[in-house]
């Protein structure tokens, strides 16, 4: 049979469908590398031509999730019926939609980077999502300062500072997830909520508008997110994979 010729980039989302199955289906730890070069028919050399190590498969995952999560906001982006603030919290509120219904799958692939081992991972991964969203919401809080929304000599900043919140979560879901006991999720989630609700006081002063102004959170969103880890992600296999193209 002659050998087929792909276009490098469909080879590469083939490769991250695959990866992401296995992952999925036995854990991001005893998936192998050579489960995904198997699963997906490619020699070692091709597959290492796409992805070193198994740390930039992973990477490469979570890249793909924020340009799908981007996609999704893109109406809210574009649409001209939205000043700044209320693109803001449309924004915000995409984004917990998406974070509960894609929960158990991201649980499944990115649990592991709340090990201490992988704290370095972490941190590239969330560099990775910020890279993605940044630059709009800087856009965003540009637009308030210009039409007196918001009160604010540094958009830049304050849009890095909204990206660090999740960096700054590690430790409450780490020891949660060490623990493993309903008693400890219970304080944990409790702690995030406090946080969040911290977060959304902070940034209406950095902002310059009324307390309550900026929605994070919303009740139960915390709760919903934290405990889809527990479900089991195997029936969804086929659907992430659609979903994170």
């Amino acid at each position: 049979m002659p050998r087929v010729i792909k276009h490098p980039e469909l080879r590469r989302e083939e490769l991250l469908d695959h990866a992401q199955a296995l992952f999925l289906t036995h854990g991001y730890d005893k998936a192998s590398l050579n489960d995904v070069i198997a699963a997906a028919g490619v020699s070692k050399g091709a597959f290492y031509h796409y992805f070193p190590s198994k740390e930039a498969l992973l990477e490469a995952l979570a890249e793909r999730f924020a340009k799908h999560a981007l996609a999704g906001v893109q109406n809210i982006l574009a649409d001209p019926a939205l000043d700044p603030l209320g693109r803001l919290n449309a924004l915000l509120a995409k984004s917990r939609q998406a974070k509960i219904e894609t929960a158990a799958e991201a649980w499944a692939l990115f649990e592991t980077l709340f090990r201490p081992e992988n704290l370095v991972l972490f941190h590239r991964i969330n560099l990775a999502a910020s890279a993605s969203f940044s630059p709009h919401l800087v856009e965003i809080i540009r637009q308030g300062v210009e039409d007196g929304t918001f009160c604010t000599f540094d958009p830049e900043g304050v849009a890095d500072i909204v990206m660090q919140f999740g960096l700054a979560t590690h430790d409450v879901i780490a020891k949660a997830f060490a623990s493993g006991t309903d008693a400890d999720m219970d304080i944990a989630i409790e702690a995030l909520e406090k946080r969040v609700r911290l977060y959304e006081i902070a940034l209406d002063r950095i902002l310059g508008i009324p307390d309550g102004s900026i929605r994070i959170g919303e009740p139960g969103y915390v709760r919903a997110v934290m405990t889809a880890r527990r479900a089991n992600p195997s029936a969804s296999v086929a659907a992430a994979s659609k979903k994170s193209r």
